[in-house]
């Protein structure tokens, strides 16, 4: 699983059971905190109806008083009234009075006058002086049967003589919990549904700056030319510049390790064959073989020259890891200038160069490639027959431009072919000195600069072609 996945779902987690304790919470204080606010009512209620009829339950004659008609005449109203939503078409509260002794005397439903209400927790507390209040269910397996009972005490010269009950059935506030409810809900579910988004935007941005660092690290392992991307100011910028900058240093120390020892092998042979030529040179002898011994010094001294010459541009090529001026090109008008750069190695030996590019253009350096296309001519002219033909090609095929060169030469050997384009390696030439092995290596890291490849192999019919190969 990908870390980008892995971070949502672990975000996701944590984010579903934060939410998840958050709304139970919410929702479940939903009904405790109405409860208490209906509690709070019923309190403000029952002790302004126990002043109101205070007197009245002192004088004893409660079937003919005034306000307590009145209270019976009010539960008989209707109502239709809308409330945040809520439609209201009863009035709810029912009054009860008891005695001192816990019976009811009077009840705005005329349902229970005459019953022993002194057990019940409302008035049995009351009665002690005590705040008294009680939820009963209707129905015992009904939760939303409960219905609140909240008493204050009549009072007559500081003495209780009787208890007056507001009741109102929770039922009634229960359309007002549910639509709390369902607004909590449902803002949540948006507040989740955006904290979602926001977490799968940060996924794949996340994903998005990994990948790009994977595939760097993965260019920078198969040994590919390629650049740190673009990653931003942020830690994972930090660490993409951390690893390009170990890459740098690594790189660096393995190939100057590298560098010294192969140089110091290859500049060993005509460093050998100067000293050589110079310690005769110090003996009489006739003034034909001084002659020699002075132009091999000449010759292998320049062929060090060609070597460090060919080694320094080897070297800042294998080092730079984009293109620095990349502009359209004419293939046919490089292959002109390929073939003029090398006008004089061709009429040494006779050899005629054919020349095909039908109006095609590449994107790349004009210097890094006529180089190229140089070293690759350089090989070809060395290893021709005299007065033979080579041919300079161009060709498109699935969205890369193939430049191919073929000479009549003898061909790679098998055991060569997997060498050639390491560093230093060069088979021997006829009728010239060995090269310095570093043609092809440079032609190598050119085509990798431009996103492509390049290939020798071995012609049916003879000779060799080597095909550099670059995006259209």
């Amino acid at each position: 699983m990908k870390i980008g996945l892995r971070i949502l779902l672990g975000y996701f987690l944590i984010l579903g059971l934060a939410a998840w304790f958050v709304l139970n919470v919410f929702v479940e204080e939903v009904k405790p905190g109405v409860r208490a606010t209906l509690e709070d009512t019923l309190v403000d209620t029952a002790q302004l109806l126990a002043q109101l009829v205070a007197e009245d339950v002192r004088a004893g004659d409660l079937p003919h008083a005034a306000i307590l008609s009145r209270m019976q005449n009010y539960a008989r109203r209707s109502v239709d009234v809308k409330i945040s939503g809520v439609r209201k078409a009863s009035l709810d509260y029912r009054i009860t009075i008891t005695d001192t002794h816990g019976i009811v005397v009077f009840d705005s439903e005329n349902q229970d006058v005459g019953k022993d209400y002194s057990r019940w927790n409302d008035v049995y507390l009351t009665l002690q002086g005590k705040y008294g209040a009680r939820s009963t269910r209707t129905d015992p397996l009904d939760e939303k049967s409960t219905v609140m009972h909240v008493a204050a005490p009549i009072m007559d010269a500081g003495h209780i003589i009787g208890v007056l009950t507001v009741s109102k059935a929770m039922s009634t506030i229960t359309p007002f919990i549910e639509r709390s409810q369902r607004k909590i809900l449902r803002h949540s579910a948006w507040l989740l549904l955006g904290s979602l988004m926001i977490g799968i935007g940060f996924s794949l941005w996340l994903n998005h700056s990994l990948r790009k660092l994977q595939a760097y690290a993965s260019a920078v392992e198969n040994g590919e030319k390629v650049a740190l991307p673009e990653l931003g100011n942020h830690e994972i910028g930090k660490l993409g510049r951390a690893l390009e900058s170990m890459r740098n240093k690594l790189e660096g120390k393995q190939y100057v390790e590298q560098l010294m020892h192969t140089l110091a092998h290859e500049l060993k042979s005509p460093i050998a064959a100067i000293q050589g030529s110079a310690e005769l040179l110090t003996e009489e002898m006739p003034g034909a073989d001084r002659q020699k011994f002075l132009s091999n010094i000449i010759e292998q001294n320049q062929r060090q020259k060609q070597l460090i010459d060919k080694l320094l541009a080897l070297i800042k090529i294998e080092k730079q890891q984009t293109l620095e001026h990349v502009e359209t090109l004419d293939v046919a008008a490089l292959f002109t200038q390929v073939a003029a750069d090398a006008a004089t190695a061709l009429a040494a030996k006779s050899l005629q160069l054919n020349l095909n590019a039908a109006q095609m253009t590449v994107q790349g350096d004009a210097l890094l490639l006529r180089q190229a296309i140089g070293n690759l001519l350089d090989n070809a002219i060395a290893f021709a027959p005299p007065a033979s033909a080579l041919t300079l090609d161009a060709s498109k095929c699935d969205g890369m431009i193939h430049l191919r060169l073929s000479d009549n030469g003898p061909g790679i050997p098998d055991y060569a072919m997997p060498r050639i384009f390491e560093r230093f390696y060069s088979l021997a030439r006829p009728a010239a000195a060995k090269s310095t092995g570093l043609g092809l290596p440079f032609v190598h890291e050119v085509a990798l600069l431009h996103g492509g490849s390049v290939t020798v192999s071995n012609r049916a019919e003879g000779g060799v072609r080597a095909c550099l190969s670059l995006p259209a």
